[in-house]
């Protein structure tokens, strides 16, 4: 009778403990600018959805992502370190490009994961859109992402695993409309994989998240969810009602028909109480906007340059069982925050310690992120140029290295070289070079970069990358 008792005693204990751990969902939006939400200022599209969760959140103007680029971003994001420990600076694709830019093929399954910490302190987890750290063109034998820690995964054909795949419509010359696929050859990656309208997958991945909210209830699991939409990333296929003429505006359509795509998911938790109090939704993009899409805001630069448009991400925290009644709707200007704070922080939300031998290069900021601090991320946050974006149309011979330290940003080349500095409080548009005007200041941040980047594998961007493989 006793161990009856202890053991109802213990299962009780456990439900409880499991139903007072946060739930959260991270929403990551490919190739979208730090101005494209309506509630960051873009009149050319209407975001009403996330703008809903801003109205009840926080939103965030000083938050970097941690490349300015694809698959290191999402690595960034995911480990809560800098992603050129683990060789990925650049998107992966096929096998010859990424050994000739000098990159994995894939993250390293011994990366320390939010997902692998949550899940093995008893959280449901399901990853549900793009991946990209593993598993695309001819790379057909990654890790699957239940590897990483995920119960669940649905992505697309940048992944192993289940898949959605995009077809496409558009309207053909003369009426009608043309149909199509991209990336057809994705299901040699395996499956099971489903076809569907591009201009409605993100629905599905919504869709598969709802059923795994569900299922986390019913089984009183706390989840985490990772949702990592596609859609603004080229090319664009809105639905055909919606197509407009120019890539702006295709850019614009898919970007409102992916706010209405995502509101299922954000109503299943608002419109719960068991949720709504107990949730937490971050939304913000992996890198900035493709030219001739979306829009930085006032900032300068693009996908793929170390300027502040291409590594400045808009970030939403929506928690209201977290953040207080009266910062609901607070812009927060001030805090310097990047990605790789994320999952320290989630870790320290959820009252989970990682492995004493895990180092992250993030830190916990959860009480900024809830708007019960101002902190911002101690020391600098460095950055390394993808090696393949020396170049774009837009900028020639750009730099190789950045580092944001308070209120100062500089940029210079791998050799120290060319270096630019910008006071970000008095100009977010890196209009005006201080360098020269600031020479201590400069070569202190030159020195930090370069004593960075020496400390961290190469790529085949930096020259002593080339000097050593001519010597094998």
């Amino acid at each position: 009778m006793k161990m009856g008792f202890v053991l109802i005693s213990t299962l009780f204990s456990l439900w409880v403990h499991a139903a007072e751990k946060p739930n959260m969902v991270m929403v990551l939006i490919d190739d979208m600018g730090w101005g494209d939400f309506s509630c960051f200022g873009n009149t050319a599209a209407k975001t009403p959805n996330i703008d809903a969760l801003a109205g009840e959140g926080l939103r965030f103007h000083n938050f970097y992502v941690n490349s300015p680029i694809c698959s290191p971003s999402r690595v960034a994001i995911s480990t809560g370190q800098y992603p050129h420990r683990w060789r990925i600076t650049s998107f992966l694709n096929n096998r010859k490009d990424n050994a000739a830019r000098g990159v994995a093929q894939w993250l390293d399954p011994d990366a320390p994961m939010l997902a692998r910490f949550l899940h093995q302190a008893g959280y449901a987890t399901g990853h549900f859109g793009k991946w990209h750290m593993g598993g695309q063109r001819d790379v057909d034998d990654a890790p699957p992402i239940s590897t990483y820690g995920f119960d669940e995964s649905l992505t697309n054909f940048e992944g192993l695993g289940p898949k959605l795949l995009p077809l496409t419509e558009q309207p053909a010359e003369g009426g009608g409309v043309k149909k199509g696929r991209i990336w057809d050859k994705a299901e040699i990656l395996g499956g099971p994989v489903e076809w569907k309208l591009r201009c409605e997958i993100t629905g599905g991945f919504v869709d598969r998240a709802i059923g795994f909210i569900d299922k986390a209830q019913q089984e009183n699991k706390p989840f985490f969810i990772n949702l990592w939409p596609d859609d603004v990333h080229s090319p664009h296929f809105p639905s055909v009602k919606n197509w407009a003429d120019s890539k702006r505006g295709l850019y614009m359509a898919v970007l409102e028909e992916m706010d209405a795509q995502l509101a299922p998911l954000f109503d299943r938790i608002r419109n719960d109480p068991k949720l709504r109090g107990n949730t937490v939704i971050v939304i913000c993009s992996d890198n900035g906007p493709e030219e001739g899409c979306g829009t930085a805001g006032a900032f300068k630069g693009t996908k793929g340059t170390l300027f502040e448009g291409g590594i400045r991400s808009p970030l939403v925290v929506w928690g209201p069982g977290f953040v207080a009644k009266e910062k609901a709707g607070l812009v927060v200007r001030e805090p310097v925050l990047c990605a790789m704070d994320l999952t320290p922080s989630l870790l320290a939300l959820a009252g989970i310690a990682a492995p004493g031998k895990v180092a992250f290069d993030g830190q916990n900021r959860i009480d900024t992120l809830l708007g019960k601090s101002s902190a911002s991320h101690v020391g600098p946050v460095f950055f390394r140029r993808p090696p393949d974006r020396k170049d774009t149309r837009a900028f020639k011979q750009l730099p190789d290295l950045a580092v944001r330290d308070g209120k100062w940003k500089l940029l210079c080349d791998f050799d120290g070289g060319r270096p630019l500095l910008y006071d970000l409080e008095a100009d977010v548009s890196e209009t005006t070079d201080l360098a020269n005007r600031q020479p201590e200041l400069t070569e202190r941040l030159v020195k930090a970069a370069l004593a960075w980047n020496a400390q961290l594998p190469k790529d085949a961007g930096d020259p002593a990358f080339k000097k050593k493989e001519a010597k094998q």
